[in-house]
């Protein structure tokens, strides 16, 4: 795989406060580059929601409505989440979640292409026993010791989805290769399909 060929990449992986539809408390985005995350560049922000975090979210992500007291609202930090994202591939684990929630935060975004690490695990590791994010990472042995935070932050979670990504495209020749799995259908970057022209013979 030539990285060199990757467009703007970012990593992302949001929570949410437990409500129906989720208010977001996190959002994380860190970025690869030259084959690598480059934690030096992520942007991470915890969001004060307009509805308290449920108590069931709350025992996930350890997120407390206390711990946002002083965190910036939606609308503070709406401006410079769609800057960062504005033109940039995205990639989560179970990407229409991530994506549904981003997109419902922020209407007139639309990034250039979705890729989705648990389409593309199911493709690429077919004996895997399971795709959750855990799984996938004990099943890969990728190296999470130099992550910082904890898992089901936003932070680390996106940093370990890069991860796997990277491993996951280790199996791919080429960026057009890996895209062709890893998009699901209907989302962003999807090749538009090919109809064979209809003739008399």
């Amino acid at each position: 795989m030539d990285f060199g060929t990757w467009p703007r990449l970012l990593v992302v992986d949001v929570e949410g406060n437990g409500a129906v539809p989720p208010d977001l408390v996190e959002v994380a985005a860190i970025p690869i580059a030259a084959g690598r995350p480059v934690p030096e560049d992520a942007r991470c922000t915890l969001i004060r929601p307009p509805r308290p975090i449920t108590p069931f979210a709350a025992r996930i992500h350890h997120i407390t409505s206390h711990v946002v007291q002083a965190a910036p609202s939606w609308e503070e930090v709406a401006p410079d989440v769609h800057a960062h994202l504005q033109g940039a591939w995205i990639a989560a684990h179970n990407a229409r979640v991530d994506y549904d929630a981003l997109r419902r935060h922020l209407p007139r975004w639309e990034p250039a292409g979705v890729v989705d690490t648990l389409r593309l695990a199911r493709a690429t590791y077919p004996d895997a026993s399971k795709y959750s994010l855990d799984a996938l990472l004990a099943y890969t042995n990728v190296p999470l010791a130099g992550i910082s935070g904890q898992r089901h932050r936003a932070g680390y979670d996106a940093h370990a989805t890069a991860l796997l990504l990277l491993d996951l495209a280790r199996h791919y020749d080429t960026w057009d290769a890996l895209i062709a799995v890893a998009i699901p259908p209907g989302m962003p970057g999807f090749p538009p399909q090919r109809h064979e022209e209809q003739t008399l013979w």
